[in-house]
């Protein structure tokens, strides 16, 4: 992803793609493979009909390259409804200049940049053990909420983590962690007999040791590579690092032959949450249920949001007249928006999947299964508030947070 701080990006020689019904398109934020992000606006968000939030991020792509955005939209209908994951509003096709026509993907703003910027802007010192603890809770919530619904992510990362402003604090801390990009999330095949897969997906520094060997990524894996987070986030530093493992061929051998050094200056209970996420054997791995009850995060205080869902619009092009009518006084903002894509350029980041593998794992059906199923939804009331970042619905997960799990897990000598 080719990101430029707070600057705008260069958009010299690239086809302009047009507003949306609802939404003035705002200044490139961020480049990728799959497509490009755009900051927007609402074109009336004080309006009662309004869906849509004041401010939001349009990943956006030509309708003939568009595959593998439409393939990550219905992953994000079958994951929503979990308030530690990006929320999508919809998607909508615009035209651009020249009659171009452009699929654009609309989802929620990261005020607070990711989770990688909050590590960089340390300075390599990491963060403090309370703070990595309220950042971890949300993303096992997040990943216990995807794997519960049968989905790998595939490229858990910092820079696929968003902060989030939230209504209600998390102690200290005015941000809450949420994962996004799910462009290389793939169904889970469980006890199924496994298709062999011609490659691995994701980032080198963060993929397990399955993944590596023998091309395998189900749920343990994500574990694994949540462990990688966490430990950048203790130390300041990417796993692997070192002056010998600065390339991917080198990375991949450590990987295969060895464990992400554990510091020493870090508390026992941080040590043995590492512990349980870099078990070598993935059936030995700690599952996010269980990590979630482990001491490490004992009175992490977390304010739940409710699903905190605004009333999805599956296809804006379907909006009713009525709902044209607005003020285009709108001012854009100016803050920062960040890695929404799925492509990062650099050695030590790169993916081994294709586009076109992606491609032609989309099914197009999706779009009529969302749509009956949300019209036998009923009972949802939603508000947004003037600022349009968050909104409360009277939800919570007491039944999934109440369940216990052991986390007292022995390990057999040798994994």
């Amino acid at each position: 992803m080719d990101w430029k701080g707070k600057e705008k990006i260069q958009e010299k020689g690239l086809p302009k793609y047009g507003d949306g019904v609802a939404w003035f398109r705002g200044a490139m934020i961020g480049k990728g493979g799959f497509g490009r992000v755009y900051l927007a606006t609402s074109k009336n968000p004080r309006s009662k009909y309004s869906c849509l939030p004041s401010v939001m991020a349009v990943k956006s792509a030509e309708v003939s390259v568009s595959g593998s955005i439409q393939k990550e939209r219905e992953v994000y209908s079958n994951v929503k409804g979990c308030p530690n994951i990006i929320r999508c509003f919809g998607e909508e096709t615009t035209t651009g200049e020249n009659g171009l026509m452009v699929f654009n993907l609309l989802l929620e703003y990261g005020s607070g940049g990711t989770l990688a910027d909050r590590i960089k802007k340390l300075g390599g010192h990491g963060m403090s053990e309370s703070e990595v603890r309220v950042y971890a809770r949300s993303v096992l919530q997040g990943l216990n909420h995807i794997h519960g619904t049968g989905y790998v992510h595939c490229d858990l990362k910092p820079d696929n983590v968003l902060l989030v402003h939230s209504c209600r604090r998390t102690g200290v801390f005015e941000f809450r962690a949420k994962i996004g990009d799910f462009g290389l999330a793939k169904r889970s095949q469980g006890n199924k007999k496994r298709k062999l897969e011609p490659c691995w997906r994701g980032t080198p520094r963060y993929l397990a040791p399955e993944a590596v060997v023998d091309n395998v990524q189900e749920f343990p894996s994500d574990i694994w590579a949540f462990g990688c987070m966490v430990l950048e986030m203790l130390t300041g530093k990417p796993p692997w690092d070192g002056e010998m493992e600065s390339n991917a061929v080198d990375i991949l051998r450590k990987i295969k032959e060895g464990l992400p050094k554990i510091p020493n200056d870090i508390s026992k209970e941080a040590r043995d949450f590492l512990k349980s996420c870099f078990v070598k054997k993935p059936m030995f791995r700690l599952t996010a249920e269980m990590l979630l009850n482990h001491p490490f995060l004992e009175g992490v205080d977390v304010v739940e949001d409710g699903d905190e869902e605004f009333e999805e619009a599956e296809d804006l092009n379907e909006i009713e007249s009525f709902l044209l009518v607005y003020e285009s006084d709108d001012e854009l903002s100016s803050s920062s928006f960040h890695d929404y894509c799925s492509i990062d350029s650099g050695e030590d980041f790169f993916n081994y999947l294709s586009e076109e593998d992606v491609d032609d794992e989309f099914v197009s059906s999706h779009f009529d299964e969302g749509k009956s199923k949300e019209a036998e939804t009923k009972g949802i009331t939603s508000s947004i508030d003037d600022s349009g970042f968050d909104q409360s619905i009277k939800a919570s997960m007491s039944s999934r947070n109440g369940r216990q799990y052991p986390i007292s897990h022995t390990i057999p000598a040798g994994v």
